[in-house]
């Protein structure tokens, strides 16, 4: 059997009608940017998340960089970020002028262990991304509360976790503004590049908006130096056409990964843990394995699809050498780098290629 470590065969088939009509009414209607279908899907996922304002942008680590931006976070500040997460989030601390301060996760979650964030905080320090790894949410009661103690921003790296919940609530919610990536692999997939902003603060939001039309508040008027950053109408009205299933869509990734921890027994696999406070969305099932390189060969040489995220961590990558972490430093997050290996998960999974998979690990 082949089982592709993702798929969107099975989704891109239920709204192939959805999606042409989507691109037929931009087309029609002969406008690209900041238009009607931005407007509509902007209001649509702002009342999702439920947020009072969202902006769209080209994709998420520009969501992330405009969020900072508009906050004020600049040269000289530190932003601090998990030590596990993809690179984006902190090129997104690094692009504003700041510098990425690296909190390790828990090993069990993957996700930033709120109570190392208060050993690392310095009269420079301006502000917390925490990440919402993998679809689960981070726990953010801890962090609200550290940011309130030190007068710090929050700003939600969302990217994976579109519909996550924590205690009830949707993540994005929680900071002061929040960063989703629309790119096609996420739970929320635009056709291309894509992301958006989301905030509660009409001010932020106006400002990330200025700030992703060249700083301009309106035409060839230009308050701040900024960048070239929006929604196209053809990607908004795409993800307008998907934004009504995704609850759905999630609830079903959510059954595949039930079905992964309830049957993956093999003692040399570490399932992860999730705790009673978060409903995850499971943009990746990464499990933990000592003998990774070993796994993924034998899963491959069975014609399963797997991933590695991250098999570098950031503080070891050739770009961030000039932060001068030596190897050894962060050992939880080198940890996770050495043995995370990503089953299959998409929406359209069957049972038998789950039980395909679980009983592959299982015969490891």
């Amino acid at each position: 059997m082949k089982i592709p470590f993702v798929s969107f065969l099975p989704m891109e088939k239920e709204l192939d009608l959805d999606i042409r009509n989507a691109f037929e009414r931009v087309f029609t209607r002969s406008w690209y940017i900041e238009g009607k279908e931005d407007e509509a899907f902007e209001a649509a996922f702002a009342d999702y998340c439920g947020v009072d304002y969202c902006v769209g942008c080209g994709n998420g680590l520009d969501a992330l960089m405009l969020a900072l931006k508009a906050l004020g976070v600049g040269q000289g500040d530190e932003v601090i970020v998990p030590s596990n997460t993809y690179i984006a989030t902190a090129l997104a601390v690094t692009y504003v002028g700041a510098t990425p301060v690296f909190v390790e996760p828990e090993l069990e979650t993957f996700l930033i262990n709120p109570a190392l964030i208060e050993d690392v905080i310095t009269e420079r320090t301006k502000a917390i991304m925490p990440v919402h790894l993998y679809g689960q949410a981070c726990d953010m009661d801890a962090i609200m509360e550290i940011a309130k103690k030190y007068n710090l921003f929050v700003v939600e790296d969302c990217a994976q976790a579109h519909g996550a919940t924590y205690k009830g609530k949707r993540v994005g919610s929680f900071g002061d503004a929040a960063g989703f990536s629309f790119y096609p692999g996420k739970n929320l997939g635009a056709l291309g590049d894509a992301g958006a902003a989301v905030t509660n603060n009409k001010e932020i939001a106006d400002k990330i908006r200025a700030l992703g039309n060249y700083g301009s508040d309106y035409k060839y008027h230009h308050i701040y130096k900024g960048n070239n950053s929006r929604l196209d109408e053809m990607q908004a009205a795409f993800l307008s056409a998907k934004l009504p299933h995704l609850d759905r869509m999630n609830e079903e990734r959510r059954r595949i990964a039930k079905k992964y921890s309830a049957g993956i027994t093999n003692p040399k696999v570490i399932i992860p843990v999730v705790k009673d406070s978060c409903v995850p969305v499971w943009h990746i099932y990464g499990v933990r394995c000592a003998d990774r390189d070993a796994l993924e060969q034998f899963l491959n040489e069975k014609g399963i699809g797997t991933n590695k995220h991250y098999p570098i961590p950031m503080h070891m990558q050739e770009c961030y050498k000039d932060l001068g972490i030596a190897q050894g430093t962060l050992p939880i997050a080198e940890e996770i780098s050495a043995t995370e290996l990503s089953l299959p998960m998409y929406y359209g999974m069957t049972d038998e290629e789950v039980q395909y998979v679980i009983d592959a690990i299982n015969a490891f």
